[in-house]
């Protein structure tokens, strides 16, 4: 299932307005594809919605920073990615904690988000070194330019390629599809 982590038709967002009312607007139109981005990215659905609801936080303390809507979305897109990259950390720390506190609540939004119709394809995509994984889901899940994709990730476009690149001979390699 290949849905698309950018929404088709978003909704013209006036950024100069009143923020709570326009990250109101943003998190209706991109809440779902950007909890299924940081899903890909940490495998875990309660640490994916709290880095999107954290993105969402920061976002608000940068409001009057962002100039128009394609940039807030972009913003949020980076911040995911960014915070992606930090939730193993935290989760571990998070799980210590848990020990003494007790279990926690699954996430509300699991059954709104599609289970993987390819396990093999999720398995293959977690065994990715994390840089060449965030690559191939921005740039073929996500539906996203490389200009787009290498904004996210706070790297250049040849990097995004050669990146691209590894991940796609990797996994061409895993799945025997290989040269």
């Amino acid at each position: 299932m290949n849905r698309p982590l950018t929404d088709t038709a978003p909704t013209p967002i006036p950024v100069y307005g009143d923020a709570d009312r326009a990250l109101a607007a943003i998190y209706g139109d991109h809440y779902r594809c950007l909890v299924r981005l940081a899903l890909l990215l940490v495998q875990d659905l309660t640490t994916a919605e709290d880095v999107v609801q954290d993105s969402f936080v920061a976002m608000h303390t940068a409001w009057r920073r962002r100039r128009d809507s394609d940039e807030a979305l972009a913003y949020l897109r980076r911040s995911v990615v960014n915070r992606s990259r930090s939730a193993p950390r935290h989760r571990t720390m998070t799980e210590r904690d848990a020990c003494l506190h007790g279990p926690g609540i699954a996430g509300a939004e699991l059954g709104a988000l599609p289970s993987p119709e390819h396990p093999a394809v999720a398995d293959a995509l977690r065994s990715l070194p994390a840089r060449q994984r965030e690559a191939l889901v921005l740039s073929y899940y996500g539906d996203l330019p490389e200009a787009q994709v290498a904004a996210a990730m706070g790297v250049g476009q040849g990097a995004v390629r050669r990146h691209l690149e590894r991940a796609t001979a990797a996994l061409q390699a895993v799945v025997g599809t290989g040269p």
